[in-house]
């Protein structure tokens, strides 16, 4: 296991992943297989499941939307959080990703508290709202980095007051940092960071594990 940050030396890395992370042998075989992907690096970190388990244990959580589920890792983390009445709406485009998560709940034994939706996440979180959804105790972020803020907009009317909004890859590998980089993702990255912070709906933390993970609380 190795650490996903690029700010924190890696020997301090992997003394927090051997000394304080624990995965249950699903998670493990997942990320492990996941591993092997060219885009592996899309797959959140074992530090930062167990801080978003925490975090989703600490105000209790019973229901979380997830925008991006890549190969399931950090759904099946958050599944593993939940109390048994616990839901998960689930958003991604790819069958062919999600057909990996799928195998690895199903051997969790989590599968029944995932709702897996594959379509565009805009689509998906404007029906929620239309559909006038129960609300959601979390959310996470982490898909299509150009529309972060819509999403971050859909999670303010979706999460409940006290609940949470996290967003993936805030740092971006240090590019939201350099004024000199202007490619799309990075000025929604750098944008929605912006936004939030002045934000007077939300109380926010940046944080940086893995690759930054900005945390809004609605107020």
């Amino acid at each position: 296991m190795t650490g996903k940050s690029d700010f924190v030396d890696q020997s301090i890395q992997e003394y927090i992943l051997t000394q304080t992370v624990h995965e249950t042998p699903a998670q493990r075989a997942l990320r492990e297989e996941t591993s092997h992907r060219s885009n592996a690096g899309m797959q959140i970190g074992a530090d930062q499941a167990q801080f978003m388990q925490l975090l989703a244990k600490t105000i209790g959580a019973q229901r979380y939307l997830e925008i991006g589920v890549f190969t399931g890792y950090s759904t099946l983390a958050m599944a593993l959080a939940l109390p048994p009445n616990g839901r998960i709406v689930a958003c991604d485009v790819s069958e062919e990703y999600t057909a990996v998560a799928r195998r690895y709940w199903n051997d969790a034994g989590v599968m029944g508290k995932i709702d897996l939706r594959i379509a565009p996440a805009l689509e998906t979180v404007e029906r929620l709202i239309s559909d006038g959804a129960e609300p959601f105790d979390m959310a996470f972020i982490d898909a299509d980095k150009e529309n972060a803020g819509k999403y971050y907009e859909a999670c303010l009317r979706l999460v409940r007051p006290g609940g949470l909004i996290l967003i993936d890859n805030v740092l971006w590998s240090g590019k939201v940092a350099n004024p000199s980089i202007n490619d799309a993702d990075t000025c929604a990255l750098r944008a929605v960071s912006v936004k939030a912070a002045g934000d007077e709906r939300v109380d926010v933390s940046l944080v940086p594990v893995c690759d930054g993970i900005l945390i809004a609380r609605k107020r």
